[in-house]
């Protein structure tokens, strides 16, 4: 697939091989889809639409065509990002990540056949009967253009990004040089300021790199996305918990597997269904941030403990999920393969969990000594840890978001079709029934005026899009500062829709996102600040604690 900040060249959309034509009708299977999940074998399935498949018609809304980016992957525009597509269901990153479409004729030359039959007719997400995300997708690109901004890419964050490692290093190595005893309150300043610094590279480097939008280059968005090993972590299993597990299916959670987690039983990793969001089941211990889980009773003091518990966040990444991940070849339903699968990939995980534990652990206790050594080194995780999991958690565990469940019809004993729940809030609200409300009225005032009919755009409950809008909130939306001092985080709904496109952007077409939101009647939640934004949460926290909602 092909990121398109600029109309893709001719010579990147040439193949040198020939179009398999043998294949086009090719029938796949979702097991063997699967297989194909590795660097050295890359396959996806994207669904089938007007502007990817010209025999489309409206009775295959559920049919998939499959591609072999294998080859591909190494003139990708994008870099291997394109390879977290592998071996599933990628219609969510193929939209996502190329808001001004791909050229037919690519699609066409790497196609190799067509899924079975209504193989992924579960899928939480309708795709096809709305233009809602289309037409958004269109505003967002003519604004970009009209200000002349790039979609990957700027001076500001660019700038920002040098200021940035700049202290991060400046603060490390004063950190290991104010040795002295009765200087070691000072290190610890410098230790916090590290931490504090790390946080900001997490959110405003790394993020953007990760994602493809740190700039136009490929090579560029790597390094800038290494920037997460740099401080500790290992960007690879980030990408899949956060591009492949929470973006696609934010606040999202599989009913069956909640079910069978209460149980105490398991599945093979290939029958786990994919449409589950870890960032709500498996970020924090001790929490329930989904109304779906079950309650136990030091829930109910969760408003309490969960800022210190915050604080931990990285250290865990870094000392438990990394090495988890990395040695099953899993992170939780998903398949990690399509990463650690590379030799080199892991030999570039362990290389550099070995040179970062050197410079941040091993350095500290070189010239203070191994208690003070390891109480800098936590001390700036915990500062790391606690600003990070507060800007993020905001954004979609906080009053008025809505959740999403997929559950069985008639339970289990009845077959394994599953039924999609719209979006709800945890008091049971669709907070969309009332936007809509209020986009027919402000309509009908303006269209009695006009002597027009009364009408919204159609837009399901369950169009990807929309739940994005309803499962996200914003805080300070609009602000130039709030948006660069927090990565974008600010700007969540901007950055769920358009997750490829530079942060420093999402300032710039705010408003074009909210007014289609209001003119498709689709929420579109904002907060004041972020003071407002964390009290909320904390309340939200505290109203999860209380009795498992029905």
């Amino acid at each position: 697939m092909c990121n398109g900040n600029l109309p893709a060249s001719t010579a990147q959309l040439k193949s040198t091989s020939k179009p398999q034509q043998q294949h086009e009708h090719r029938t796949i299977s979702k097991s063997e889809l699967a297989q194909h999940n590795t660097p050295k074998s890359a396959w996806c399935a994207v669904h089938s639409t007007p502007a990817t498949d010209p025999s489309h018609s409206n009775n295959k809304q559920h049919a998939h065509l499959v591609l072999d980016i294998t080859d591909f992957a190494s003139r990708h525009p994008g870099g291997d990002l394109i390879l977290l597509a592998s071996g599933k269901d990628a219609s969510v990153l193929f939209e996502t990540y190329h808001p001004r479409g791909v050229p037919t004729s690519l699609i066409q030359k790497l196609q190799i056949g067509v899924m079975e039959e209504e193989a992924f007719r579960d899928s939480f997400y309708s795709w096809t009967d709305s233009d809602f995300y289309t037409v958004l997708k269109r505003r967002v690109v003519e604004r970009l253009e009209e200000r002349g901004l790039e979609r990957r890419g700027s001076k500001e964050i660019w700038i920002k990004a040098l200021f940035l490692l700049v202290g991060f290093w400046y603060c490390l190595y004063k950190m290991y040089t104010t040795s002295d005893i009765d200087q070691y309150g000072i290190a610890i300043a410098y230790s916090i300021g590290m931490g504090t610094f790390a946080a900001f590279i997490g959110t405003c480097i790394q993020h953007d790199g990760n994602h493809g939008a740190f700039a136009q280059n490929k090579l560029l968005n790597k390094l800038a996305g290494w920037t997460l090993d740099m401080i500790g972590a290992s960007a690879f299993t980030w990408e899949l918990q956060h591009m492949l597990g929470h973006h696609p299916y934010t606040n999202v959670l599989d009913g069956v597997e909640e079910e069978r987690k209460e149980r105490g039983e398991d599945v093979a990793l290939e029958e786990k269904d994919q449409e589950s969001d870890p960032d709500v089941f498996s970020s924090f211990p001790l929490m329930r941030m989904h109304p779906l889980h079950t309650t136990s009773w030091y829930h109910k003091y969760q408003h309490l403990y969960a800022p210190p518990l915050f604080a931990l966040m990285t250290l865990a990444k870094v000392f438990q999920q990394d090495f988890e991940v990395a040695t099953s070849g899993r992170l939780y339903h998903i398949d990690a393969n399509v990463r650690y699968g590379s030799v080199w990939n892991v030999m570039r995980f362990w290389a550099m969990k070995i040179i970062t534990m050197g410079y941040m652990m091993g350095l500290p206790i070189y010239f203070h000594g191994v208690l003070r050594g390891v109480g800098l080194f936590v001390i700036g995780h915990l500062a790391c840890g606690e600003l990070l999991a507060t800007m993020f958690i905001v954004n979609h565990v906080i009053e008025g978001v809505s959740y999403g469940t997929k559950d069985l019809v008639g339970g289990a004993s009845h077959g394994d079709e599953k039924k999609i729940v719209k979006p709800t809030t945890v008091l049971g609200d669709t907070p969309m029934v009332k936007t809509r409300e209020e986009a027919l009225k402000s309509n009908s005032n303006n269209n009695k005026k006009k002597g027009e009919k009364n009408l919204v755009p159609s837009v399901p409950f369950n169009d990807w899009a929309a739940v994005q809008c309803q499962t996200s909130v914003n805080w300070s939306p609009g602000s130039w500062f709030w948006n660069h001092f927090s990565g974008g985080l600010s700007h969540q709904i901007e950055h769920h829709l358009f997750p490829s496109i530079c942060h420093t952007n999402y300032c710039h077409i705010q408003d074009v996102v909210e007014s289609t939101c209001a003119e498709y009647g689709v929420p579109y939640q904002s907060e004041s600040n972020l003071f407002v934004a964390y009290g909320k949460m904390i309340s939200h926290l505290k109203f999860l604690g209380k009795a498992k909602c029905e």
